[in-house]
């Protein structure tokens, strides 16, 4: 079987898209061949049975007119799948839609668009995390868990912290309600919770080079984005991590810290099945926030709680559970 995986960059170091690189090991051992289409790929980070096209170029005309070009010399494989780039899943339609080629955009993000709702139409499936992962409605949505590569974030032995380690990962964007997180972990000081706050994450955009300017002034401690392979060393000594982002989008940073065994307080609902009630907060109320991290700081059961946690990782979102479930819907 040989299979096509269009994505934005093939880097295991970086922080936002490194996850790309478990996923397709994890494709290619599962099949005789995956064809990697990526604006930009480091040496070396994919298995034998991998070959990359990479389609980088100044203006989006000629990334496109590479992607196709490429693309049309692979004769006809079993699977084309789009990750995160809903673009490519429309590029792709002219040459394998008449050939018969099943297309599947994996896509987890609560903003819609015109080119996603393109892609949805061209698409033969689209795979997501769960229903509400999905900015809108279609019978063409399949919730099929998030692939976690689990080896690359072993279980952390459990903090010795007198102050309890909190980290809010990823993009300093308004959609992740981080002045709310730091009202809600100050609300919980004052309110004699031992706790301290650490936002990590890139900022990339002018909104979210702004966004971190206005946290910086409100006195929130905000560090560079971390390095991939850096990860669970940090993750190792944090007690909780919190995330407010934004109904639909459901970070992978949050099963990665589960599946370190380290708990995580978030908002979104779409967690329902993955953290227990107490572990949810509204992201609109601080008081909230501050009432489960006195809840959080008072358990005595941290370790089992990060051990459990782990296990429903490993039960619906491992990267094999995603593999597996992907190529199904060729």
């Amino acid at each position: 079987m040989k299979l096509v995986f269009a994505t934005q960059q093939i880097d295991p170091a970086h922080p936002n898209l490194g996850a790309a690189v478990a996923m397709v090991r994890a494709l290619a051992e599962r099949v005789d061949e995956v064809v990697v289409f990526a604006l930009r790929a480091v040496p070396g980070a994919l298995p034998a049975n991998c070959r990359v096209h990479q389609i980088g170029a100044s203006t989006q005309l000629q990334r496109g007119l590479r992607f196709q070009s490429a693309l049309a010399r692979e004769f006809r494989p079993n699977l084309f799948i789009a990750h995160m780039s809903p673009i490519y899943a429309v590029l792709a339609a002219p040459i394998c839609v008449p050939a018969r080629v099943p297309i599947v955009l994996w896509f987890t993000h609560w903003r819609p668009s015109a080119t996603l709702r393109l892609a949805e139409r061209v698409a033969t499936a689209v795979a997501t995390v769960d229903r509400s992962s999905f900015p809108f409605a279609s019978p063409k949505v399949r919730a099929i868990g998030h692939g976690i590569d689990l080896a690359e974030f072993p279980c952390r032995p459990q903090p010795a912290h007198e102050t309890l380690h909190a980290l809010a990962l990823g993009r300093t964007s308004p959609a992740k309600a981080l002045e709310s997180v730091l009202a809600g972990v100050r609300l919980a000081r004052e309110q004699g919770t031992n706790v301290e706050l650490e936002i990590r994450g890139p900022s990339e955009t002018d909104e979210e080079r702004a966004y971190r300017a206005r946290l910086v002034e409100l006195g929130a401690n905000v560090a560079d984005a971390v390095p991939r392979g850096e990860l669970p060393q940090v993750l190792a000594g944090t007690d909780v991590v919190i995330n407010a982002a934004a109904a639909g989008s459901l970070d992978k940073s949050v099963f990665e810290a589960c599946a370190s065994c380290v708990p995580v307080l978030a908002s979104n609902p779409g967690f329902a099945s993955l953290l227990p009630d107490e572990l949810r907060f509204d992201r609109n109320d601080p008081a909230d926030l501050a009432r489960a991290l006195a809840a959080f700081a008072a358990r005595t059961d941290r370790e089992s709680l990060g051990h459990e946690l782990r296990k429903r990782v490993e039960a619906e979102h491992s990267v094999g559970h995603w593999a597996d479930a992907m190529l199904a819907l060729a």
